[in-house]
């Protein structure tokens, strides 16, 4: 999929046409955000794709962070005080990976996820300009991927499998570029964006649940 206004426009009308899930269990849960940013893939450091490809920004949490080190993760984090979930998106996106948008870069938002771990986390998702440079804190940060849009719709993606453990279906995104998947939460937020934004499908995920090393 190419990085370019046509993609941007499509994206931003069909978040607008999609009617975001209420839900009733907000007073007992931490509220957080996450960016989903759409980006151009053209790094480097890789050789994934054509240098015009659209990607989103996955991170790899730093090892010495208390929760979830080490883990596949969007930018984002829990929503300070007087905060709405778009601005805790944008500072965590700039706290994380030093880039600064502002609201104008939001092109929607996706249904909140319910986490095991008793969170919220509502995915915003933003346009980064071609020219944007980023800057990952090493401090949360440990790796920074651009990963090509066209991986989220690979004909084998989702992986929908049980766990004795729980009665929900846990959902992984298969990732044959890195030699890894990546799981729920961020699984599911990654496979709304595309059923949503990419495939213009209306398609719930909260019912799939986490691997049982992320319930913590």
């Amino acid at each position: 999929m190419r990085f370019d206004n046509d993609l941007r426009e499509t994206i931003r009308a069909r978040l607008a046409g999609f009617e975001r899930k209420r839900r009733d269990d907000t007073a007992s849960l931490k509220q957080a955000a996450v960016a989903i940013c759409v980006a151009l893939r053209q790094d480097p450091a890789d050789d994934w794709g054509g240098p015009d490809d659209a990607a989103f920004l996955l991170t790899r949490r730093a090892p010495k962070l208390r929760a979830h080190s080490g883990q596949l993760a969007l930018p984002g984090g829990r929503v300070d005080p007087g905060e709405t979930i778009e601005q805790t998106a944008l500072r965590e996106l700039d706290e994380e990976l030093g880039v600064s948008l502002g609201g104008d870069a939001v092109l929607g938002h996706l249904d909140p996820y319910p986490t095991r771990s008793g969170y919220l986390i509502s995915p915003i998702v933003v346009w980064t300009p071609r020219d944007t440079v980023v800057r990952p804190n090493p401090a949360e940060v440990d790796r920074l991927y651009r990963i090509p849009l066209s991986e989220l719709r690979r004909p084998d993606s989702p992986e929908i499998f049980n766990i004795p453990e729980s009665d929900r279906p846990v959902i992984r995104l298969p990732i044959p570029l890195m030699n890894t998947e990546i799981n729920a939460p961020t699984a599911a937020m990654l496979y709304q964006f595309r059923e949503v934004a990419l495939e213009d499908r209306a398609t719930r995920v909260d019912h799939f649940d986490q691997p049982v090393f992320a319930w913590r």
